[in-house]
């Protein structure tokens, strides 16, 4: 009767033993897969701290390393004449890898290879293409006749060469931009390059 006392104490010691063995391996399981996702997250969290800001998220397509050039170039934008105003908070710092700064609408600043003038519009929620140009607020200008046959269109010229689409052009320092939406004359053309040519390009 005492030796099965003893067996019971021993087999319950053991399975008690036993036990307390699977709920530790049971913890570090469950702690190791928390580690683990932990340092999945913090790997995450530091990608996106170093290649984003202002909610950005990742780099544009074809961009090399931010910071990796710091290139500057001057534009105006010219809907029937009247300048276009990128000094607005609206438009400023909108991308760290391409954008206007400092309240100066003239000046882009380009912070990596490969960003393109296209991307520079896109994160200032500006529709362009080779055909419209369109407001954040949805009005648009596009190329179009009236009805006495005058020819509205959006034309691009960098420096001074005039190009079909400026969307895949990557700003090169000390590049002048034009855009022109209206049914200027080769003049008035002219005379708006020379106004962007008097534009200061801020470094």
């Amino acid at each position: 009767m005492g030796k099965n006392r003893r067996e019971r104490r021993v087999e319950e010691r053991d399975s008690y033993a036993a036990r307390s063995s699977a709920q530790k391996r049971k913890n570090y399981v469950i702690a190791g897969g928390i580690l683990g996702l932990v340092v999945v997250l913090i790997g995450i969290t530091s990608y996106n701290f170093i290649t984003m800001e202002s909610g950005e998220m990742g780099a544009p397509d074809g961009a090399g390393r931010l910071g990796g050039e710091h290139e500057h170039a001057s534009i105006l934008v010219k809907i029937f004449g009247d300048n276009f105003d990128f000094t607005a908070p609206t438009y400023q710092i909108k991308s760290s890898w391409i954008h206007f700064e400092e309240s100066d609408g003239k000046t882009v600043h380009r912070h990596a290879s490969g960003v393109t003038v296209g991307y520079l519009f896109e994160t200032l929620n500006i529709g362009i293409d080779e055909k419209c140009y369109t407001f954040p607020d949805g009005r648009n200008f596009c190329n179009v006749a009236d009805k006495e046959g005058d020819q509205y269109t959006l034309k691009f010229y960098v420096n001074h060469e005039k190009v079909t689409d400026i969307r895949n052009h990557v700003v090169n320092d000390g590049d002048r931009i034009l855009i022109s939406y209206g049914n200027e004359s080769q003049q008035q053309i002219d005379e708006q390059l020379i106004e962007l040519d008097s534009q200061i390009i801020k470094s």
